[in-house]
């Protein structure tokens, strides 16, 4: 969808200033909320891209202004709210009344480390063959979901090569909606930064962004 959280591209933001020597949490609640959304995930009530579209699906003046970690808080609690593993009752006072929701998966603290290490792979066992091959010339498609994509508005109905051929991995937009993971094959294309940023860009810099084989289109 096009949400707060996708800002390549739109002006009148200001520059990008990192933060010179940046803490990985700049106060103890940050580590805290890192943690419970982690072990949260491990639940498994939810899969990853359903849990990026909670976050993203906020609005964006919202968003805009929500610190990093408090998006992060905010939509796990959307996501337990929705499967019956809290009420707003129970957000507001404190106090749990809601029953334990059966758990596939727990995560214990013994256990962190290896999941950590491990991470969530969503490359699958291919099927078929991709569609386009490494220097093939692709359109990506021009479309505005109301769900959740891994398409960057700022790259729609643009130009590009493919430049590597990831896999077959799982596809963002129906895992998120609840719809399977419905693998696709997922390439790495390139595009010239003029492609993207008209005269504002140059005749040597280009972006490389992971897209699956639905955004992406022959190019005539």
């Amino acid at each position: 969808m096009n949400s707060g959280a996708d800002l390549g591209g739109m002006a009148g933001l200001g520059p990008i200033a990192p933060e010179q020597n940046e803490p990985l949490f700049h106060a103890p609640w940050e580590a805290r909320a890192l943690g419970i959304v982690v072990a949260l995930g491990t639940c498994g009530q939810w899969n990853i891209d359903m849990s990026r579209f909670a976050r993203e699906d906020m609005h964006p003046a919202d968003y805009m202004r929500t610190p990093y970690y408090s998006i992060w808080i905010k939509a796990a609690i959307r996501l337990m709210i929705e499967r019956g593993m809290i009420t707003e009752h129970e957000i507001a006072t404190g106090q749990p009344v809601t029953p334990h929701s059966p758990m596939k998966r727990k995560l214990v603290a013994a256990d962190v480390d290896k999941v950590l290490a491990a991470g969530g792979p969503v490359d699958r066992a291919e099927e078929g063959h991709p569609l386009f091959a490494v220097g093939d010339r692709i359109i990506t498609i021009n479309n505005h979901p109301a769900g959740h994509t891994r398409m960057a508005r700022y790259a729609r109905d643009k130009l590009g090569v493919i430049t590597k051929i990831h896999g077959f991995h799982v596809y963002p937009d129906s895992n998120a909606a609840g719809l399977g993971e419905d693998p696709k094959w997922l390439y790495q294309v390139t595009f010239a930064s003029r492609t993207l940023w008209g005269n504002q860009g140059n005749d040597i810099d280009t972006v490389s962004l992971d897209l699956w084989e639905p955004y992406l289109g022959a190019a005539i």
